[in-house]
């Protein structure tokens, strides 16, 4: 794959001008675009970034994380704090953004969007009040391990990091899920599948397909 080096400001405005003109395949009138990567990647900082260029640019946008989705701690760690199967598969409530993210913004939905479900840290239900997304306004979802689930994305972005990079950029104490990012690049290789890939093995000099 060919990529262009860039800078983080140019990329923001490229893609934020790019998703001004991207429509659902299904007829919804809400964009939904993943931006993912493993945590040391930093997809959200990007999602972030992008989804205030958007705003500046007159259009709503959402940026919902994942992590705002996880299980609680007793499904999480059933088979104990390190388990790889258990992270791979299990870690994220699925079910809880088809109902909560996705199935509001389907054609017909209401745009009634729940922004996070469950706290990591108190392990307890977040109970935050429910988003309306006007019509025209993108979801950017971000997160680890986005594709696989047929959740129904209208652009993907990749953001990649190469194995020591990523052993690089991972804390000591997450080392242990590594074994899960080499099963998703076996499996579904998302710089293939995506629609847009960054390379930010140097987070100061990124450099992207276009």
């Amino acid at each position: 794959m060919r990529l262009e080096a860039i800078t983080w400001e140019r990329l923001t405005d490229s893609l934020a001008d790019r998703l001004l003109e991207l429509s659902p395949a299904d007829g919804a009138p809400w964009p939904r675009v993943a931006f993912d990567g493993a945590p040391a990647a930093r997809p959200g900082d990007l999602a972030a970034r992008v989804g205030e260029a958007l705003r500046v640019r007159g259009r709503s946008a959402l940026v919902v994380g994942t992590q705002g989705f996880l299980r609680p701690a007793s499904l999480r760690f059933e088979y104990g704090h390190e388990d790889v199967e258990a992270y791979y598969s299990g870690w994220f409530d699925t079910a809880a953004l088809w109902r909560e993210v996705f199935g509001p913004l389907e054609a017909g939905g209401t745009g009634r969007v729940l922004p996070d479900l469950w706290d990591p840290v108190s392990d307890r239900a977040t109970r935050s009040p429910y988003v309306h997304l006007p019509p025209g306004g993108l979801l950017l979802l971000h997160g680890p391990l986005l594709f696989g689930h047929w959740f129904p994305f209208d652009l993907t972005v990749h953001v990649r990091l190469s194995p020591g990079a990523l052993r690089r950029r991972t804390p000591p104490e997450e080392q242990w899920t590594l074994p899960a990012f080499e099963r998703y690049e076996d499996e579904h290789d998302p710089a293939a599948a995506a629609d847009v890939v960054i390379r930010a093995d140097d987070p100061r000099h990124p450099a992207w397909s276009g």
